[in-house]
C-alpha cells in the first residue's frame, strides 16, 4: 500500500515538475504558474519521500512543517546528504506570497524558484533511489 501511494505523490511532483519545465522558456508570461508548480513539485517529492520512510499522514495545512519532518526522517536513518531540505524550506517560504500577496510575481525571483525547484527535484529522485523506497 505505501508503494502505491509513493507512486501517487512521485507521479504527480513528476508532473508538476514536467509543466514548470514546459513553462520555464517564457518566464514573463507564465511567472505565476512556473512559480507554483515549482513549488508544488517540491511538496510532492517531499510528500513521496516521507511517505516512504513511514509518515502515515503526509499532507497538512502548515506546509513548513514538512521540511521538518523530512529532515528528521532522515536523521533517523543517518541519511547524511540533507542538501536539499535548503531548496525546500527556500521554496516553501516563498508559497503564500506566491499564491495570495497582490501584484505580479517578479521574474527573477520565479526564476529563483525554479531553480531551487530543479535541484530539489534532482536531490529528492536520487534520494528516493538512494533510500530504496519502495514504488519509486
Amino acid at each position: 500500500m505505501i508503494a502505491v501511494e509513493v507512486e501517487h505523490f512521485l507521479g504527480r511532483a513528476r508532473d508538476f515538475l514536467k509543466g514548470m519545465d514546459l513553462l520555464k522558456d517564457d518566464l514573463t508570461e507564465y511567472r505565476s504558474s512556473s512559480a507554483l508548480l515549482g513549488i508544488h513539485c517540491a511538496i510532492s517529492y517531499s510528500d513521496a519521500l516521507r511517505t516512504g520512510m513511514g509518515r502515515k499522514k503526509v499532507w497538512s495545512e502548515d506546509h513548513a512543517k514538512a521540511a521538518s519532518d523530512l529532515e528528521s526522517l532522515l536523521k533517523a536513518r543517518s541519511f547524511e546528504n540533507r542538501k536539499g531540505i535548503g531548496h525546500f524550506r527556500n521554496l516553501l517560504g516563498k508559497k503564500n506570497g506566491i499564491e495570495y500577496a497582490p501584484g505580479p510575481v517578479r521574474e527573477n525571483e520565479t526564476e529563483e524558484i525554479v531553480k531551487h525547484a530543479e535541484r530539489f527535484a534532482k536531490w529528492a529522485e536520487a534520494t528516493g533511489k538512494k533510500l530504496e523506497i519502495k514504488g519509486w
